[in-house]
C-alpha cells in the first residue's frame, strides 16, 4: 500500500504531502479542482513518460514521491528479476529537471523507466472511467479466471516450461537458416576441399619437387657439363688436376727449406683433395642423372596441380595450402554435422512441447471448473447494481498453440437484458455497464488474489440511488483487504470512506493552487452536505449527510 504520497512544483500542486492509510480514501473535490492532478502524479510514479508542459515552475524542479509499504506482497522476486533493490518500505520518486529530463529512483537508486513500469502494477492499480477496455482484454480476462482457479503455481511451471520451448524453437530455427545457407555452399566447399585432399599436399615439398623437375628436364645438358668438367680436371698433362699435382711434387722438393713453403704445399695439397672429391661426385651425379621422360612427366603433373591450386587460393606456399584445406574440412563437416544437431534439437522440442502441452491442459481444467463460480459471483455482484439481468457466457477453447497463459483461446459473450443474445462484452456493453462489471470483477479478485493499491477514478459514473449505495458496499468491502482510493462526485459513496481527503483550490498573490485537507469529522459532515445540495448549505442536508455517516 501507498503510504506517504509528496508533490512539488507539478501543475497547479506547489508542495503538498498527504499520508494514506489503509482501507477506503475519498477524494472529492469540485470539478477542476485538481483530482486529475493527483492522478497524473501517480502516473509518473508508475513510469509515464515526464511533460515538462506539467511542471507549474519550470525553473525549478518537479518531484514526485511515493512511499509504499510492501512487505506482505512477496515481491522480492520481483525486484530481483528487474535489478533493484528490495526494501519493504520502498521509496519510488520521479524528478523533473528544469532542462526537461526526467530522472527516476527506486530506493535512491537510479532506475531506468522500464524498470519502474514492470514493478508499477504490483503497487497500484488505476482505473478510470476512461481505462474499461482492459476489462475486454482476454489477457485480463484469463487473469481473473486464474485468479480464482488457483493456477498460480501452475502458472509458473507452465512459463518457465514456454520459456525453454520458445528458446529451443529458435535455436532450431536459426540452426535450420544454416543449414539451408551451409547446405547452397555445401557442394563447392565439398569440391575444393577433394581437389585440394587429392593433391596429397602434406607429401609434397615443392622446392624438392622444383628441382626435380629442373634436373630430368635438363639432364642432358648437365651430363655433359660434367663430362666437360671431369675432363677439364683430369685430363692428362693438362687437367687441372694433373698440372696441380706436378705442381705438388715441385713444391715438395723446397718444402723443407721454410715454414712458408710448406705451407703452400698443405694448401695446394688440400686444393687437390677437394678437386678429387668433386669429380667423384660429379662422375657418380652424372652416372645418377639419365633422362626419364615418365618421372619430368609426373613431377610436371604435381607442380601443375600445385601453382593452379596456389592461384586459386592466391597463395604462394604448400603450408598456406594445407591451411585452407583444414578450414573447408571444417565446414563440411560443420554442415555435414548440422543434421544430427537439429535431431537432437528436434527430439528436445518434441518432449518440451508434450510437457508444455501437458501443463496447459491442467490450466485449461481447472479453467473450466472456475468459470461457473465466477460466472455466479459476477452475476450475483451485478444483480444489485441495476444490472438483475446480467448474464455471461465465457467461450473457453483449447488449442495446440501455445501462448504466454497456456493453449486456451477465450471469448467473453455478455447480454445486459432478457430476451437480447450475448454478444462480445466490448460491443454490448455500456459506458455505465463496463465500469459496473469491472467493479464486480475487482471485487471478486480481491477474494481471491492479493491486489495491490486500487485507484477508482469516478468509476461510478452514471450512477446515483441505490445503485450508488451498493457500489459504495462493495468497495467498502474490497476495502478490508486492500488499500482503497476512491475519486468521486457521489455523497454515497464518499459517506462510506474510512478517511476522506478534500481537493480544492485557492487563489494566493494572484496565483492558483491545488491543496490537499484531510477532513475530520464534522467537515466530513459539511463536505457531503455540499455534495448533497450545494455550496449553500441547509439544515435537510447536513441532517441528510449525517444520516449518510451513520
Amino acid at each position: 500500500m501507498i503510504t506517504t504520497l509528496a508533490i512539488k512544483n507539478y501543475a497547479l500542486i506547489e508542495d503538498i504531502r498527504v499520508e494514506l492509510n489503509e482501507g477506503l480514501t475519498i477524494i472529492t473535490g469540485e470539478t477542476g479542482a485538481g483530482k486529475s492532478i493527483i492522478l497524473g502524479a501517480l502516473a509518473l510514479l508508475l513510469g509515464k513518460r515526464a511533460d515538462l508542459s506539467s511542471v507549474k515552475d519550470a525553473s525549478k524542479k518537479c518531484v514526485v514521491e511515493g512511499h509504499f509499504s510492501i512487505g506482505n506482497y512477496s515481491l522480492e522476486s520481483v525486484f530481483e528479476e528487474n535489478d533493484l533493490d528490495y526494501e519493504p518500505h520502498t521509496i519510488i520518486r520521479r524528478e523533473i529537471l528544469p532542462g526537461g529530463k526526467s530522472r527516476a529512483f527506486v530506493n535512491d537508486t537510479p532506475v531506468a523507466l522500464t524498470q519502474l513500469q514492470a514493478l508499477s502494477p504490483y503497487l497500484i492499480d488505476v482505473h478510470s472511467q476512461h481505462e474499461t477496455l482492459e476489462v475486454v482484454s482476454e489477457s485480463f480476462q484469463m487473469e481473473v479466471i486464474d485468479a480464482l482457479a488457483g493456477n498460480s503455481s501452475l502458472l509458473k511451471s507452465y512459463k518457465a516450461q514456454f520459456e525453454d520451448f520458445k528458446k529451443i524453437s529458435e535455436e532450431l530455427s536459426a540452426l535450420k537458416q544454416q543449414k539451408e545457407s551451409a547446405s547452397k555452399e555445401l557442394d563447392y566447399n565439398t569440391f575444393l576441399y577433394n581437389e585440394l585432399q587429392q593433391a596429397g599436399l602434406k607429401k609434397l615439398n615443392q622446392q624438392e619437387l622444383e628441382e626435380t623437375f629442373e634436373t630430368l628436364d635438363n639432364a642432358e645438358a648437365i651430363q655433359e657439363a660434367l663430362a666437360n668438367v671431369n675432363q677439364l680436371l683430369q685430363e692428362e698433362k693438362i687437367g687441372a688436376l694433373e698440372t696441380s699435382k706436378e705442381a705438388r711434387i715441385v713444391l715438395g722438393r723446397i718444402k723443407e727449406f721454410s715454414k712458408t713453403f710448406e705451407d703452400f704445399w698443405q694448401r695446394l695439397n688440400s686444393v687437390i683433395i677437394e678437386l678429387e672429391d668433386i669429380a667423384n661426385e660429379m662422375n657418380n651425379s652424372a652416372e645418377k642423372i639419365e633422362a626419364d621422360p615418365e618421372m619430368l612427366f609426373q613431377v610436371n603433373e604435381k607442380l601443375q596441380t600445385l601453382y593452379k591450386l596456389q592461384q586459386k587460393h592466391t597463395v604462394s606456399s604448400v603450408s598456406e595450402l594445407i591451411e585452407i584445406e583444414g578450414r573447408l574440412e571444417d565446414k563440411v563437416n560443420t554442415t555435414l554435422g548440422l543434421d544430427a544437431q537439429i535431431e537432437n534439437l528436434e527430439k528436445q522440442k518434441s518432449i518440451l512441447r508434450e510437457t508444455g502441452l501437458k501443463t496447459a491442459t491442467q490450466l485449461h481444467n481447472k479453467r473450466e471448473e472456475a468459470i461457473p463460480i465466477l460466472k455466479k459471483k459476477l452475476e450475483e455482484t451485478l444483480f444489485p447494481l441495476g444490472l438483475p439481468n446480467a448474464r455471461f457466457q465465457f467461450e473457453l477453447i483449447a488449442s495446440e498453440d501455445f501462448k504466454n497463459n497456456g493453449t486456451d483461446a477465450l471469448q467473453l459473450l455478455f447480454t445486459a437484458n432478457k430476451g437480447l443474445a450475448f454478444g462480445p462484452l466490448k460491443k454490448v456493453a455500456s459506458g455505465g455497464e463496463m465500469s459496473r462489471i469491472m467493479l464486480a470483477i475487482k471485487s471478486v479478485l480481491a477474494e481471491y488474489k492479493k491486489l495491490p493499491t486500487i485507484v477508482f477514478d469516478e468509476i461510478d459514473t452514471g450512477v446515483s440511488g441505490e445503485i450508488a449505495n451498493k457500489m459504495a458496499d462493495i468497495m467498502h468491502r474490497m476495502s478490508k483487504t486492500m488499500q482503497l482510493l476512491s475519486i468521486t462526485h457521489l455523497p454515497q459513496i464518499a459517506a462510506k470512506g474510512d478517511y476522506h481527503i478534500k481537493v480544492y483550490k485557492e487563489d494566493s498573490n494572484e496565483v492558483t493552487a491545488t491543496h490537499l485537507k484531510i477532513l475530520n469529522k464534522d467537515e466530513r459532515i459539511v463536505e457531503i452536505a455540499q455534495m448533497l445540495g450545494g455550496k449553500n448549505v441547509s439544515e435537510a442536508a447536513i441532517a441528510n449527510a449525517k444520516e449518510l455517516l451513520n
